[in-house]
């Protein structure tokens, strides 16, 4: 096997909230991990020379910095492989929305190279890798909805119903960094356990600095919520709502703003790039 097309979805954070800071400035948090049915497909073909190819090339990121690449460097730097691949990223999930693009993205490049290269990484380890790229990169690894703990690596699988949301990208980008590292937000919010989520939700504790830096978003909201209650995802910019079924999902993205973009996907607890490639 020399090729493979596994796709890299998305997910939701059904809630976010930040409970501390460690001395080297990562948040400690707990958050519910969603995964989508919906997201990018990730094309790889292996050969026996080191390089590796990506296209297309993202506007504004240095190939190098390209969490795709570093992902495969990073992972023939952990086994000693030398082989190589050219990678090619259908992109369909925008930068900077809260909802895992790059990080999924990362992490499909783990698990589709570890097969494809035949370096044989446990999933453990492949997490490992993942979380030396990015906080949000082991849940896709792991490949389950779960709920998260610590800086985002400790996980516990969840169980959710196979809800249907609508998710609204109100056309800006948000960094994490300018999130995370602004003076108003929260970072002493009480823990909860997962039942206590489960029964009465939490929000997102970096909403309110999002809307305050970014009308956008917040006028995204506020235009959701005349149709379900809506909240913020992560620390980006994309916001979204709960829906009983696909059918009322999309009546109401059928009526979003012009300037809106967004989709309709539906809750998943298994990731679709595990099921792509037969892992457990």
């Amino acid at each position: 096997m020399t090729t493979l097309s596994v796709p890299a979805p998305a997910k939701l954070n059904l809630c976010l909230k930040i409970t501390g800071r460690r001395d080297d400035g990562y948040h400690l948090l707990q958050s519910l991990f969603q995964l989508l049915d919906y997201g990018d497909t990730l094309h790889f073909s292996a050969h026996p020379s080191p390089e590796i190819n990506l296209t297309p090339p993202f506007a504004g990121v240095a190939p190098a910095d390209n969490l795709i690449v570093r992902a495969a460097r990073a992972l023939q730097e952990a086994t000693g492989c030398r082989m190589g691949a050219d990678i090619h990223c259908d992109k369909i999930l925008p930068m900077g929305g809260g909802i895992g693009g790059g990080s999924s993205n990362a992490a499909t490049t783990l698990l589709a190279l570890n097969q494809l290269w035949d370096t044989r990484l446990s999933i453990d380890t492949l997490a490992e890798i993942g979380l030396s790229l990015g906080a949000d990169v082991p849940i896709f690894v792991r490949g389950r909805t779960a709920w998260a703990e610590g800086v985002g690596e400790l996980l516990c699988p969840v169980e959710m119903p196979q809800h249907w949301y609508l998710v609204i990208h109100p056309g800006v980008s948000v960094g994490t960094r300018e999130i995370f590292s602004h003076q108003q937000l929260t970072r002493n919010s009480r823990p909860i356990r997962i039942a206590a989520f489960l029964e009465q939700g939490a929000g997102n504790d970096c909403e309110n600095v999002v809307k305050n830096l970014y009308p956008e978003v917040k006028n995204a909201l506020d235009w959701l919520t005349q149709f379900a209650p809506a909240q913020l995802t992560g620390t980006g910019s994309c916001v979204f709502a709960r829906f009983a079924d696909e059918a009322s999902a999309r009546e109401v993205f059928a009526k979003r703003p012009a300037s809106y973009s967004g989709f309709v996907a539906r809750g998943v607890n298994r990731s679709p790039s595990h099921t792509a490639l037969n892992l457990n």
